[in-house]
């Protein structure tokens, strides 16, 4: 996919982003593995189906990198925003189990890998989301509480994005609307719910563990709402100018669903301009943080000019 980058932001000197991304990701995959019950506990089984979709390879951990730069935009070092990163990739994870399930989108194959339900079987595997969505309250009830955002606010915040209003509702106007004539109003409406909402939420949390303001937390949630729908909307793209090796995924799923996306509704020049436009509303709303969010900007073009 070809864009044109937008001028590129700095970090600290002599640190790339490449390095940037690999450190941030070995933090949350450090937290993530301590964090989750062994897989030795009893019972065994639901713990290894939970580990095996959390620790499944190709695991970008994009969310709980998004966090820790949100909380580093806010002054804060990342530290005490872990917890609330690996709740949110809690739930991420149980989303995509139940996304690949038969009755859902049926999908064999997740991160180069074959889904829960084609290893643990279908049962086995809507408990192993079950598991990874509850834990995820645990995780938050166990995080620090900051003056601006007590445990409650942080609950409450996880929950709402995690249900029928959020999370939920993106799968449900999903599910209904395949195979139907669904307009650019609506399909902005399921990527919201079903994917910028958890996205942005991990970028709140980030500003709350840094005890942000509410002008900055309004700048966050704003940038990760915008960021959240050129993520999906690139992805969307993907699914039909990749394989599904390059993916880790089946790629074209979308189009045998007869799913509503960007490119089908816009053709591929008009979702690329659509992505691009995002990108730069997300970075529009940045400008309250200054340069401590110039690892945010710097993952949103990254995000905007992936290939897998």
């Amino acid at each position: 996919m070809s864009v044109a980058p937008f001028p590129q932001p700095k970090l600290a000197p002599g640190v790339a982003l490449k390095t940037y991304l690999s450190r941030q990701q070995a933090r949350a995959e450090r937290a993530l593995q301590a964090a989750l019950p062994p897989a030795s506990r009893k019972p065994a089984t639901i713990h290894r189906a939970m580990r095996y979709s959390m620790f499944a390879g190709g695991a970008k951990r994009l969310r709980p990198v998004l966090c820790l730069a949100a909380a580093e935009a806010c002054g804060g070092d990342g530290e005490a925003a872990l917890p609330l990163a690996c709740a949110v990739e809690c739930v991420h994870t149980y989303s995509l189990i139940h996304d690949d399930l038969p009755s859902m989108d049926n999908d064999d194959f997740r991160r180069g890998q074959p889904t829960c339900h084609k290893v643990f079987g279908d049962g086995m595997a809507v408990l192993a989301g079950d598991a990874l969505l509850t834990f995820a309250f645990e995780l938050v009830s166990r995080a620090e509480a900051w003056p601006r955002y007590d445990t409650r606010v942080l609950l409450a915040e996880l929950a709402v994005t995690s249900g029928s209003l959020r999370l939920i509702a993106g799968q449900v106007a999903d599910l209904e609307g395949e195979g139907k004539k669904v307009d650019v109003r609506q399909l902005r409406f399921i990527h919201e719910a079903k994917t910028a909402a958890l996205l942005t939420t991990a970028i709140r949390f980030g500003g709350m563990s840094a005890n942000a303001t509410p002008t900055k937390l309004v700048a966050l949630t704003e940038f990760g709402r915008a960021l959240g729908l050129a993520f999906q909307v690139i992805d969307d793209i993907l699914d039909v100018t990749q394989t599904s090796e390059k993916l880790g995924k089946s790629a074209g799923k979308d189009l045998t669903a007869q799913k509503a996306t960007y490119p089908a509704l816009l053709g591929l020049d008009g979702a690329r301009a659509e992505a691009r436009r995002l990108t730069a509303q997300a970075h529009a709303a940045l400008k309250p943080l200054g340069g401590k969010a110039n690892a945010l900007r710097m993952l949103a073009d990254h995000l905007l000019q992936r290939d897998y």
